[in-house]
C-alpha cells in the first residue's frame, strides 16, 4: 500500500484520513527501536520522576513538576511527528503510546488529589474511565481487534492534561472547567470503542 504524501496537516497530525499504517495493525512485528518509540521510553521513565517529585512539594504547585509534566504531554505530539517524518510507525508505538499518556494522568490526579486542588469525584471519574480504557485496550488486543482511535479520545486528551496542568500551577478554577470537558469527551470515547469492539467480534 502506497504510503500518503507527507502535507503539512499531515505532519502536524490536522489530517487524520485514511486507514491507520500497516506498521500498526495486530499482525504487523512490534519493531521496538524506532526513533518515536526512543522517545517514548523516555516519556514513560520520566512519569515516576514527576510523581515523587511533585508528591514532595510542599503544596503541589512546585513550577518544576508542573513544567515535568507539560514535557511529557507534549512529547507525546513531538514522537507523532518523529513516525510521521521518518516513516518508523510501529505496532508498539500505536500500543505505548496510549499507556505512556493513560500512566501520566493517573500520575496527574494522584498528586493533585493528594493536594485537594480538584473535586475528589471528578479525579476519581477521570481515573476511572483511565482504567476502564486501558483495560479493554488489552481485551481487545487479546481477540485481536483493532481499535480505531476516535476523534473525542483524541480530542478529550488535551483538556485532561490541561486541568492536571492548571491545578499543577494553582489555576484550580481552569482546570475545574477543562477537567469536565475532559471527562465528558473521554466518557463519550470510551462508549465509541466499546461499540466498535462490539460490532468487530
Amino acid at each position: 500500500m502506497a504510503r500518503q504524501s507527507l502535507t503539512f496537516r499531515r505532519l502536524t497530525g490536522l489530517d487524520r484520513s485514511g486507514p491507520p499504517p500497516a506498521e500498526t495493525l495486530r499482525e504487523a512485528p512490534w519493531r521496538p527501536w524506532t526513533v518515536p518509540n526512543a522517545i517514548g521510553y523516555i516519556r514513560l521513565a520520566l512519569v515516576p520522576v514527576f510523581l515523587v517529585w511533585a508528591l514532595r512539594s510542599e503544596n503541589g504547585t512546585d513550577t518544576g513538576p508542573a513544567i515535568l509534566f507539560a514535557a511529557i504531554a507534549w512529547a507525546d505530539y513531538l514522537d507523532g511527528i518523529a513516525a510521521r517524518l521518518t516513516g518508523q510507525y510501529s505496532k508498539l508505538g500505536a500500543l505505548l503510546d496510549p499507556i505512556i499518556d493513560r500512566a501520566l494522568v493517573l500520575a496527574g490526579v494522584i498528586v493533585v488529589w493528594h493536594f485537594d486542588t480538584l473535586p475528589h469525584w471528578a479525579l476519581a471519574a477521570l481515573a476511572v474511565r483511565e482504567v476502564v480504557q486501558l483495560g479493554y485496550g488489552q481485551w481487545a488486543l487479546r481477540h485481536d481487534i483493532d481499535l480505531t482511535v476516535n476523534w473525542p479520545g483524541r480530542l478529550g486528551v488535551w483538556p485532561a492534561m490541561s486541568a492536571l496542568f492548571a491545578a499543577l500551577v494553582g489555576w484550580e478554577t481552569l482546570g475545574e472547567i477543562l477537567l469536565y470537558i475532559a471527562i465528558v469527551l473521554l466518557v463519550w470515547a470510551t462508549a465509541l470503542y466499546i461499540r466498535e469492539g462490539s460490532t468487530s467480534r
